[in-house]
Parts: C-alpha cells; sequence; structure tokens
C-alpha cells in the first residue's frame, strides 16, 4: 500500500478543487464528499463517456432515469429487505466496529504482500531471465502462502455463503487477527446489519409509509422492463442503461471516495434469451475491458477476478479490479444475473415480465447480463492513475495529472504572454471562439512558468500561448501537457487541430 501517494492524492483533490469534505466548515460528515469546480467537470466527462460508449454507440440500448424512492415490496422482492447485511464486529478495547469478512480479506492481503516481495525480490536476482509463473509453481514458501490462501479463502467464503456468524468469528480467531487500533484481539460476536437507510412517506407519523432510500440503482432499470418493452420499439438482447445515485448505510465507509454512504452508479441490464447469457457474459467482459483501456492507462492497472462465492441470484461473476495505491480492488461488476429479478417481480407485483420472441415464438422471461460501475471509484480511478510528479530536466519540479484528454476538466487554457499590448484581447477572441465547444479557461494572472503549472495540476491537456508575434503572423504556441513540447501553430487552425485530437471515435473506435 502506497499510504504516502495515496495522502498527496487526497490532499492535491482538495487544493486543487476536485473533492472537499462534506460539510467542512461543521467538522465535515463521515465517508460523504461534495465535487468541487474541477471535480464536476470531471465527473461530468467520465459520465459522458460511458453514456456515450453505451448508449449513443449501441442502437439497442437505452436509457432511463428511476426515482431514488421506489416502494418498499421492491426491495422484499429483490431481496435487500431480509438479506442486505454486513456482518460486523466490535473489538471491546478500542470501541471500533469493523466488517468481519474485511478483516480477514486484509489478513489475506498480507499474505499476498509476501508473495509479491518474494516475487520482486526474485525478479532483481534474475533480470529478463526471470519467469514468474514457473517461480510460483515451484518456489516453496511462496507454495505454502498460496495454500493459505487458498484455505482461508474456502473458510470465508462457505461462512459468508451459510450466513455463519459463529464460523466467521471463529476464523478471526483462528487467524488471531489483531484489532488495528488497539493491538488487542477482544473481540465481540459478529452480529448483521442491514445497510439501507429507511425514512417515511406522509406528514403524519403515525400513518406515513416507510421507503427506503435505493441501495442500488438496477431494480429502477427491472421495474421499467414493461414500460421499456412498450414505449421504446426494442427487441431481445437490448440494454436499458441507467446512471443515477444509491446510499448504503456502511458502518466501515473509509478509503476517501473509494467506500461512501451516497455514491453513484453506472450500470446497464442488458435483456438476452436463455441459454445465451454465457456468450453475453463474455461478449460484456471484453467491451468493458475495453472502454477502460480505451483511456490509455497502463495494462497492469486493471486485471479480471471472478467471483469464488456467486451471489443467490448469479450464475457466474467478475470484477474488473482496478490498482488503486491501497491495492487492485473492485471498480466494475460484471454480472449474469439469470432470470431472478424479473421472475422475483413478476412473483411479487402479479404483473407478468416476460418477452415474447417473434424468432422462437415463445414466451418467456429474459436472463440479464448486469454491467455496473461506481462513478465515484472511476473517478479515484482516474485520479490515482494520473497524479505524477515529475523531475525536470532543468532540476525543478512539477505535479501533474495526466487525465486522458477526452475526460479532462478543462481542456484547453488560453494564455496572454503579458496583461497588455493588446494581447489579453487577442486571447479574448479565441477564448470566445473555442467555448461554444470545450470547456476553456482563461488565465492572465502570473509568469507565464507558473501558469502552465497551474494547468498541469488541474490536468489541463493544452495551453495556448498569445505572445507578440501572435499579432504579427497570426501563430500562437501549441503546448502539450505531457511532454511539455511547444509548437507554432496558426490560430485559424485551432479548431480543427483540438477537433482531431478530442474526436470521441479515436478514442472508442
Amino acid at each position: 500500500m502506497s499510504e504516502d501517494l495515496f495522502k498527496k492524492i487526497t490532499s492535491h483533490a482538495k487544493e486543487y478543487g476536485f473533492i472537499y469534505p462534506s460539510s467542512e466548515i461543521y467538522d465535515g460528515l463521515s465517508a460523504v464528499y461534495d465535487y468541487g469546480p474541477n471535480g464536476v467537470l470531471l465527473k461530468n466527462n467520465i459520465k459522458q463517456y460511458w453514456w456515450k460508449a453505451m448508449v449513443q454507440l449501441h442502437e439497442n440500448i437505452v436509457g432511463i432515469d428511476a426515482a431514488i424512492f421506489m416502494h418498499p415490496t421492491v426491495w422484499k422482492a429483490s431481496g435487500h429487505t431480509d438479506a442486505f447485511n454486513d456482518p460486523l464486529i466490535d473489538n471491546k478495547d478500542s470501541k471500533k466496529r469493523y466488517r468481519a469478512d474485511q478483516l480477514v480479506e486484509e489478513h489475506l492481503a498480507k499474505i499476498e504482500a509476501k508473495i509479491d516481495k518474494e516475487i520482486r525480490k526474485a525478479r532483481k536476482r534474475f533480470g529478463d531471465a526471470f519467469d514468474e509463473a514457473k517461480f510460483r509453481a515451484e518456489h516453496p514458501r511462496v507454495q505454502k502462502y498460496i495454500a493459505q490462501i487458498d484455505e482461508i479463502s474456502r473458510k470465508l467464503n462457505d461462512a459468508l455463503a451459510r450466513n455463519d456468524l459463529p464460523a466467521l468469528k471463529a476464523l478471526i480467531d483462528e487467524l488471531e487477527i489483531a484489532d488495528p487500533v488497539s493491538g488487542t484481539r477482544n473481540w465481540t460476536d459478529v452480529k448483521q446489519f442491514n445497510l439501507m437507510f429507511q425514512t417515511q412517506l406522509g406528514a403524519v407519523a403515525g400513518s406515513a409509509q416507510h421507503l427506503y432510500l435505493r441501495p442500488e440503482t438496477a431494480q429502477g432499470i427491472f421495474v421499467n422492463f414493461n414500460n421499456v418493452l412498450k414505449t421504446a420499439r426494442v427487441k431481445i438482447p437490448f440494454g436499458i442503461a441507467q446512471i443515477g445515485k444509491a446510499f448504503r448505510n456502511e458502518i466501515i465507509a473509509r478509503q476517501f471516495i473509494f467506500r461512501m454512504r451516497e455514491f453513484e452508479q453506472m450500470e446497464m441490464q442488458f435483456f438476452v434469451r436463455p441459454g445465451t447469457e454465457m456468450q453475453w457474459y463474455e461478449t460484456w467482459k471484453e467491451k468493458r475491458m475495453h472502454w477502460h483501456r480505451s483511456l490509455g492507462f497502463a495494462a497492469d492497472y486493471y486485471r479480471f477476478k471472478d467471483h469464488e462465492q456467486l451471489a443467490h441470484y448469479a450464475n457466474a461473476a467478475t470484477d474488473i479490479e482496478f490498482r488503486f495505491p491501497f491495492g487492485f480492488k473492485e471498480l466494475e461488476g460484471i454480472h449474469s444475473r439469470t432470470d431472478f429479478d424479473l421472475r422475483r417481480h413478476e412473483e411479487f407485483s402479479g404483473r407478468k415480465m416476460r418477452y415474447f420472441d417473434p424468432e422462437t415464438r415463445e414466451n418467456y422471461i429474459p436472463y440479464v447480463i448486469e454491467t455496473s460501475i461506481g462513478l465515484d471509484r472511476m473517478f479515484l480511478a482516474v485520479l490515482s492513475a494520473a497524479y505524477t510528479e515529475e523531475k525536470l530536466d532543468d532540476g525543478s519540479e512539477r505535479t501533474v495529472l495526466r487525465i486522458p484528454a477526452v475526460l479532462a476538466p478543462v481542456q484547453v487554457a488560453v494564455l496572454p504572454l503579458v496583461k497588455k499590448d493588446g494581447l489579453p484581447e487577442k486571447a479574448r477572441e479565441i477564448f470566445d471562439r473555442l467555448k461554444w465547444d470545450y470547456q476553456v479557461q482563461y488565465d492572465e494572472k502570473d509568469a507565464i512558468g507558473r501558469r502552465y503549472r497551474r494547468q498541469d495540476a488541474i490536468g489541463t491537456p493544452y495551453a495556448l500561448t498569445v505572445d507578440h508575434q501572435t499579432l504579427d503572423d497570426g501563430t500562437v504556441t501549441l503546448r502539450d501537457r505531457d511532454s511539455m513540447h511547444q509548437e507554432r501553430i496558426p490560430a485559424a487552425e485551432i479548431p480543427h487541430i483540438l477537433q482531431q485530437r478530442f474526436n470521441l471515435k479515436a478514442w472508442l473506435g
């Protein structure tokens, strides 16, 4: 875990207007954050990049925006009312509360770190001749660690699958897991805690109806299945996409915006003919990884991790994990949900949730392939991969966010070299011409080098500098954020050059 790097990222995010603690003047609210001027731009660009890739480029995927409040029976049908729980455990000495399964997972991560250490030592020793796969398969100490991981994982998954809380507590005791605060192993029993926020609909407490803030966005898609089917002229296979807020009463919320109580999801439920779901499952795994890789981050930031223990509604599931500063963690889930959700809603509502297939002449409940990505986690992934500290040839240093240009909060900065001689007026002309098509920032304060550094720190990919030569020959300096290379270009060609560099087809094609 790179604690120092993570602290730098969180500090940078606040200093440059990406993320603020919510209600900070009242000492904040745990695990709740606000997005600042640059943060909201980056967040909206991520949404648009996902939406265009998912909806605009697929003629068989449509979008909806379902309400946050839903009839309480929705959550009974989905299983959330009865089974949406976290196993929690308290340390009697520190008075701190933890998720029991995460304590075990952190213990597993420590064993994995030992394996990584052995691999790093061996790679350093053998250089280019090092064969990691062979080393993992043959090195006795690594094999011992792998066996420990397999055995602990088996016990953990078995306890979670059977909702066996005593077995989970016994595993924590067996592994001698200590509280990171007190250092003691003085644990309570494991207890279940429902994660849904409850509220009331109605003015009079006695007659009010109990509602929940939705813990996921997927159910809004499922309950609108018939409405979309009738109004959108879609046919199997087809998808319904949605971006929206969800709420979970996370007792253990941490790691900045990675796990929050109020968060946003980008989900698509893809409805297919039963029997074809595994083919579509593999298709969507490939499509979603392609979307992530299209942003240009290194391949070793991503990996698939199949679920060893499937949820009750799934017959296949995998996560796209991202290498955050605190390790590989889930960024997006891809699940084959079978017909569970539509079948349950048909059962609880009494309404048919079926599709008449004109090709097979059958009436059936479709199977569903789900792709679900946390928008806030994607935001953090982009920040984590983009944050770079560089030492330059002249001995100076700079902090730069190498945010993919297509996502950058500010796409172009327009900078007059000095604040006189008609340069600001010429720069304003360029600014006014570009602002219709791009998020542009005009800046004339401080020396030009300092202004470049400010734009580097917020991730602006291109800067246009207007100088005295501009007045003579109509050219400006185009500066590239990543390479810091500068070139003279005719001001008249700026829109064409930028259009090439921000063209969505060049990114997603």
